[in-house]
């Protein structure tokens, strides 16, 4: 990690610390899993089971693709010897034109998961995020962090909010 990085961490840390001690309440810290909420949850498993359908779906699509080339490319290598210069160019020209199908059609499946995914994640993320504020207002929590934050080195176990997080969102459903 930077100097800088490891400057602005321990000004945050210091800041947080400052404004919390500034007041009379004692401090309450907690930590949540967003991944395992996500992963838990009914409406995360649903966006998950379907992901997995979209991606299967995207490699039934993309399969037929890979195995043409891969055809062409056994075709060219194993009668190269026994073809004219002319064909065998031709085969590598029609190769290349197939290759960049499947690499373009690749990208587009791709593309078109990133926005399944947005679109499938994106309204649990923020629901999720709507959870664990009112779950840090309903029990006065200071502070709720996520464990997978890069500046979290350490969390006592105790600390875990994620089953309480889970146990919140599968209510709200």
């Amino acid at each position: 990690m930077s100097i800088q990085k490891t400057l602005l961490l321990v000004a945050v840390g210091l800041l947080i610390g400052w404004g919390l001690g500034a007041t009379e309440d004692p401090v309450k810290v907690g930590f949540v899993d967003v991944e395992q909420v996500l992963a838990s949850v009914d409406k995360g498993k649903a966006a998950r089971e379907e992901l997995e359908r979209k991606s299967r779906d995207a490699q039934a699509r993309l399969t037929p693709l890979a195995q043409q080339l891969e055809t062409m490319q056994k075709e060219l290598q194993a009668k190269r010897f026994v073809m004219s210069e002319d064909a065998v160019r031709a085969k590598q020209l029609d190769l290349v034109e197939l290759r960049n199908r499947y690499e373009t059609k690749t990208k587009e499946e791709e593309g078109q998961f990133k926005i399944d995914q947005q679109r499938l994640i994106g309204p649990l993320l923020e629901q999720l995020e709507s959870v664990i504020k009112e779950v840090g207002r309903d029990n006065q929590y200071s502070v709720i962090m996520r464990i997978d934050a890069p500046s979290l080195v350490y969390a006592r176990e105790a600390l875990d909010l994620t089953d309480l997080v889970i146990k919140t969102f599968n209510g709200k459903g």
